[in-house]
């Protein structure tokens, strides 16, 4: 049974930080690649930052320089530190990996930037 929990979400301040985490389950951590993706009401899910097995990192346009995407395969968990928090980075932050053809996702965890 796969399973991806996500915390640390909240409500901050513009030109704040958070550090999310996700810790997952029921798969061989170490060799999958991890997501971190971001939906605001009404709008597509979109990719926030990715990284693989090797720790090679991708990023969304909008977050370059500002979030960072880290894994510690011993807790088995994935972090994403947003630095530099805006408005525009308010939604509903997703967990993601693929087991066996199939994509898995936690059930999110909110942030929201006040101005």
């Amino acid at each position: 049974q796969v399973q991806l929990v996500e915390s640390g979400g909240g409500l901050v301040q513009a030109g704040g930080s958070l550090r999310l985490s996700c810790v997952a389950s029921g798969f061989i951590f170490n060799l999958n690649a991890m997501g971190w993706y971001r939906q605001a009401p009404g709008t597509q899910r979109e990719l926030v930052a990715r990284i693989t097995s090797g720790r090679s990192t991708t990023y969304a346009e909008s977050v370059k320089g500002r979030f960072t995407i880290s894994r510690d395969n011993v807790k088995r968990t994935v972090y994403l530190q947003m630095n530099s928090l805006n408005s525009e980075d308010t939604a509903a932050y997703y967990c993601n990996t693929k087991v066996d053809m199939m994509d898995y996702w936690g059930k999110g965890t909110l942030v929201t930037v006040s101005s």
